[in-house]
């Protein structure tokens, strides 16, 4: 029952950083109803400057995390200018075709500027694990916990609390009413692709400080892990990709405990199959889902 209690936990840490990867895919869809497979590897951007800072100025974990989300944000919003603003709103399939192609970009111009396999990041520190009631926990997985949570919190006020919030959503519902009632469509999802991306920058950073080495099949990781957690909770659903990033994460992390890590992405796999069988609107939209089957189910 405590190795059982102890991978959940675990999992559910873990899952924090699955669930930012979520929610910058979910921003992103729910405004603009597409794809951006070029998600995780401009995170990976970002990741790899904070490793150039690290590498050349022996920087410490702050500068390095700033230089990440800095450089996540550069490289989100090259991805919108190239693959949603020059693109016609009709033309959601090339547009996600696009990101495709601005991945291989992103990814080859990784590989030719680090061609070693792996590279060293800064940790958060020297932390000591955590012990209690027969369970341990490491610092630092509790500090991405903590984190995810605060960015979690301000990111619903400032989605439900604020009037670039209320645009945001009302984008989301019904961009051509939200045009009619005088918002700037155009600017409000460049502020949402700034916002995604800075949100996959922190991710990317816990995630790699947590595991401090890092690899140019970053961006695959954090796209398939983030694009997963989306689908589990229902795309759209800021409150489903919480739940499907912490979902996968206690899944991954019990059959990593079970059979080993050569099992924990063939779980994440099945389980999405499962998901898309038997409920294929995820845990949060699954009314959403029926819904539009029903509308096509008339048509």
């Amino acid at each position: 029952m405590i190795d059982f209690i102890q991978n959940t936990l675990d999992g559910i840490t873990i899952g924090a950083g699955y669930a930012l990867l979520a929610i910058g895919f979910t921003l992103i869809f729910g405004v603009l109803r597409r794809l951006n497979l070029a998600y995780g590897p401009s995170i990976m951007i970002g990741v790899f400057l904070g490793t150039f800072i690290y590498l050349h100025f022996d920087a410490g974990w702050l500068p390095v995390a700033i230089a990440t989300v800095i450089g996540a944000i550069l490289a989100g919003i090259y991805v919108e200018r190239m693959c949603f603003w020059a693109i016609k709103e009709g033309a959601a399939l090339a547009s996600m075709v696009s990101t495709f192609a601005i991945w291989m970009q992103l990814e080859e111009l990784v590989t030719v500027i680090f061609p070693e396999r792996t590279y060293k990041f800064p940790t958060l520190g020297e932390m000591d694990y955590l012990e209690f009631a027969g369970l341990e926990m490491r610092a630092e997985h509790l500090i991405m916990l903590g984190i995810a949570v605060l960015m979690v919190g301000l990111l619903h006020v400032l989605l439900y609390r604020t009037r670039f919030g209320l645009s945001v959503r009302a984008v989301s519902e019904n961009p051509a009413a939200a045009r009619f009632m005088g918002i700037n469509t155009g600017r409000v999802i460049f502020r949402a692709f700034i916002l995604a991306s800075a949100i996959g920058g922190v991710a990317g950073f816990l995630l790699v400080a947590t595991d401090p080495t890092v690899t140019p099949k970053f961006g695959l990781q954090a796209t398939f892990k983030g694009l997963i957690a989306m689908m589990l909770g229902g795309m759209g659903s800021i409150p489903g990709a919480i739940a499907g990033g912490v979902l996968l994460g206690i899944v991954e992390r019990h059959m990593q405990a079970e059979f080993g890590a050569i099992m924990r992405d063939m779980a994440a796999y099945a389980l999405l199959f499962l998901f898309l069988i038997f409920r294929p609107g995820g845990i949060m939209a699954q009314g959403v889902a029926a819904r539009e089957a029903a509308a096509l189910r008339r048509v």
